[in-house]
């Protein structure tokens, strides 16, 4: 007995529980281990995201989409490069270990596809449908027949090829018509982005088309697939036959349901709950389930549920925001990562082969260039418009990546064949944006634009009167009497500038008529009347509010710029800009654009001349920083938000280009209570210290008035600065102090002063004073009359000075703007970028922290008629 336990135990005693130490008792994590296979699968992971975060870089300065560099990254960790590497692909990418990479590649997969169909905005399709069709159709045609027709010699010379299933030419082209003939709908979007042609009449049409292609490719390829998978005819027409009943159950039984609960739960309203978004989930792998079971691949299932998410009150955008960085960031580089290990150059090994990578690359990009264009030119586009909806048209990006792993499962294709079509993917996505750049540049775009509105002819000669021309007595009086006056206003709108802001648009709006005495309607039957309400006179000031948000890499920022209209109309700071300008006698109008960081200025600019404004109005950013998500602590002075940084550089980049006058404003209390401290502790009966939010109302604004501080030194500048100041003053609110500092300047300025001193009407007479210095040290007196002047009342709605750019700049402040700080106690924490950027006055009335906002304006001469 004892013998038999003995013999028992033994060889269970020398089966041991694994390492729990880990490396520390000696273990290899870079060893596959298949029960516990996440230790290999995080360093897969990391190396492709790290490799292809690092090609992007070099890559994003030449404007190239994320997905070449995730394809390169694929095609160099694969056997073509670091594969030769003897035991890399062994010790990284070991075969064992590649089902569990490829099971979270193709759940990205999944969920990328899904995101894809919420992109597709089949509004724009409907609303565009006569270009679609025939952009679309031709573009997809042509490419479909050359792609058919090469298919038929790639069929007989790589049939051989190992690891092919026996499939008839007929399947296999039509597998390969589609494979030239679809185009990358996201990353197309992306491009148009980047080169700021969504919103063109180029990149509409592109758009449309790209919509109606992708949808059209998508199911010829499930079409494909399905007569790969079925065993007989009668069996792919049951599949098809179930794909359309498919569809029909989403659109008129899953929609119409999924909107209820959206609308029923707020979701739709107010973007999707925790729980709105694990439901689409769960309906998107169901959907992804049933086409993967009846022979169809599953990411068509998640597809169509992207497709029948509804995009209103932009819901689709806020969805996408959910999960878009996990996908993009985590998933789509291990699918990618997974193509390139399937990818080897080193294949194309023979003439005939390169022949063929040559014809298909020939195949794919004339065909949807040579189609689209037709196609466009008998849409009334212009020659060079044409050319360029074809080359957009050509771009393949991930979803062809998409497809040819798709033919790849299913072995449709061998690996030569894969690696030939990649390489067309890669050569046509990389050609797109260089190509599209040289065909349609900005300076076109524009000539373009003017010509279409009658404005130029096509050789670039005004057609409209030169009214500038005359030389007439009349012609210059009028010229005098309206110079400077500002009737379109361009406000760049900031969150965090929005009350300031406000303020100050409140003194441009004039005063508003006294409302008469109402009446009920129902007394007025009983012969009480109502007084009327006077009309206006005079003509509003048209203030044109544009608000910036930064495009980023990320899918939803792109597709709120393909939805710009209805993100538009329902962001808040718009429309509380409308609201504030109807109560306030100001004509107002707003839009939302989403650029780049890099191009606010030009975007300001180029929106600034589209508008014909007068002036442009840029608030200082509160935190120093383009973002508004930056917030500011309680600390921030006014010095830190002007050190050098991005918001000084945007500001400086727009100063050289501005189309019109430019007015800087600098917040320092105008109109907005300052930072309130924070609450403390207070001890209680209880002995615990508890914090009191309450008794932190902000009363009335009593004294509602503001003081305008103006010093002249001549110049441009300093006159349209005059001239803003006697235009602000005309508020019954605003009173004003305009001093020369007289330095020896031209004869020519102290007149210019005197002429506006005397046309100063009787009204403002009383609330504007001029005044004459004479000195010796300019900035010192200057700073001294300041502090005397303005912030003297705590109870006022802040005060204002206003400085011309460029006023004194002959004179030369540099050695007087330390002597002004060390007389005041300050030293200066801002840069060389703020007297570039605003000047050296202002910069040493903000770093000696006067108590008063600051306005910078810059004269812009209007350029000659060509």
């Amino acid at each position: 007995m004892t013998t038999s336990t003995s013999t028992t135990s033994t060889p269970t005693s020398s089966v041991r529980a694994p390492h729990q130490g880990g490396i520390l008792e000696g273990a290899n994590p870079s060893v596959y281990n298949p029960k516990d296979p996440i230790i290999m699968f995080i360093i897969q992971a990391g190396i492709i995201i790290i490799f292809c975060r690092l090609l992007h870089y070099p890559l994003s300065k030449i404007r190239q989409p994320r997905v070449i560099a995730e394809i390169l990254g694929g095609i160099l960790l694969g056997p073509s490069v670091l594969g030769r590497i003897p035991g890399f692909s062994d010790a990284i990418f070991p075969q064992a270990s590649l089902p569990v990479l490829s099971i979270a590649a193709n759940l990205g997969l999944v969920l990328f596809l899904f995101l894809v169909g919420l992109e597709v905005d089949l509004r724009l399709l409907l609303s565009n449908w006569k270009v679609a069709l025939s952009v679309g159709a031709a573009g997809m045609a042509l490419p479909f027949g050359l792609g058919c027709a090469i298919a038929y010699g790639l069929y007989h010379e790589f049939r051989e090829d190992s690891g092919l299933l026996p499939i008839s030419f007929g399947t296999y082209a039509l597998f390969v018509g589609v494979a030239t003939a679809i185009t990358a709908f996201p990353v197309l979007c992306r491009i148009l982005t980047e080169l700021k042609l969504l919103q063109d009449h180029v990149g509409i049409v592109v758009l449309s088309a790209g919509v109606g292609n992708d949808v059209v490719g998508w199911i010829l390829l499930a079409l494909c697939v399905a007569l790969v998978n079925a065993g007989t005819g009668l069996s792919a027409l049951w599949v098809l036959l179930t794909s359309v009943a498919y569809v029909l159950f989403l659109v008129y039984a899953v929609r119409p349901a999924l909107v209820w609960i959206l609308r029923r739960s707020g979701s739709l309203q107010n973007g999707p709950t925790q729980s709105m978004v694990a439901l689409i989930i769960l309906l998107t792998l169901a959907s992804a389930f049933f086409t993967g079971i009846i022979g169809v691949h599953a990411i068509f299932g998640a597809f169509l549920v992207g497709l029948i998410c509804p995009h209103d009150d932009g819901f689709a955008i806020k969805l996408t925001e959910k999960i878009e960085d996990l996908v993009t960031v985590f998933f789509l580089p291990l699918y990618f990562a997974l193509s390139g290990l399937s990818t080897n150059i080193g294949l194309l090994d023979s003439g005939i082969t390169w022949a063929y990578v040559f014809g298909v690359i020939f195949v794919a990009f004339f065909g949807k260039l040579i189609g689209g264009t037709i196609a466009a030119r008998l849409c009334k586009m212009v020659w060079r418009e044409s050319f360029t909806v074809g080359v957009l048209m050509s771009c393949k990006g991930l979803v062809e990546l998409i497809v040819l792993n798709i033919g790849l499962q299913a072995r449709i294709l061998s690996t030569r064949t894969f690696t030939i079509f990649v390489v067309m993917a890669l050569v046509t996505t990389f050609a797109t944006t260089p190509l599209t750049s040289a065909l349609y540049p900005p300076w076109y775009r524009k000539k373009l634009a003017a010509w279409k509105r009658g404005e130029i002819d096509w050789d670039g000669n005004s057609l409209r009167p030169d009214t500038q021309s005359s030389g007439s007595a009349d012609a210059i009086s009028s010229d005098k009497l309206q110079a400077g006056e500002i009737r379109r206003l361009l406000v760049y709108l900031r969150l965090e500038s929005l009350p300031s802001l406000l303020t100050f648009l409140s003194l441009l709006g004039g005063d508003r008529p006294e409302a008469g005495q109402r009446v009920h309607p129902s007394k007025k039957e009983n012969g009480m009347t109502e007084e009327t309400t006077p009309l206006l006179r005079k003509r509003p000031l048209q203030v044109h509010g544009l608000r910036m948000l930064e495009l980023t890499e990320r899918l939803s920022s792109v597709m709120k710029d393909s939805e710009i209209d209805d993100v538009t109309t329902t962001d808040p700071v718009v429309n509380s800009f409308h609201s504030f300008g109807q109560l306030n006698n100001l004509a107002v109008s707003g839009d939302v654009e989403i650029v780049p960081e890099g191009s606010y200025a030009e975007t300001i600019a180029q929106s600034a001349s589209q508008q014909a404004s007068d002036m442009v109005f840029l608030p200082w950013s509160e935190s120093g920083s383009l973002s508004e998500t930056s917030s500011t602590t309680v600390e921030q002075t006014a010095q830190h938000r002007l050190d050098n940084g991005p918001h000084s550089q945007f500001i400086s980049s727009f100063l050289k280009q501005a189309p019109c006058h430019t007015a800087v404003f600098v917040n320092n209390g105008f109109g907005t209570p300052g930072h309130r401290d924070r609450p403390g502790l207070r001890r209680t009966k209880s002995k615990v210290s508890l914090r009191s939010n309450r008794g932190h109302y902000a009363a009335p604004l009593a004294d509602r008035t503001h003081h305008v501080f103006f010093p002249f030194f001549g110049g441009l500048d300093d006159r349209t600065a005059m001239r803003f100041v006697l235009r602000l003053a005309r508020n019954e609110n605003v009173t004003a102090t305009i001093l020369l500092i007289d330095v020896g300047q031209e004869e020519q300025e102290k007149i210019f002063f005197a002429s506006m001193k005397d046309s100063v009407s009787a009204e403002l007479e009383p609330r504007v004073l001029f005044d004459v210095i004479k000195t010796s040290r300019p900035l010192s007196e200057l700073h001294n009359r300041a502090v005397s002047e303005v912030g003297l009342s705590s109870r006022s709605s802040g005060d204002l000075i206003v400085l011309g750019r460029g006023g004194g700049s002959t004179i030369g402040f540099k050695s007087e703007v330390q002597d002004v700080l060390s007389s005041t106690g300050r030293t200066t924490h801002a840069g060389s970028d703020v007297s570039q950027c605003l000047g050296d006055v202002a910069h040493a009335l903000i770093a000696s922290e006067v108590k008063a906002s600051l306005l910078v304006v810059q004269f812009k001469q209007e350029k000659s008629a060509s």
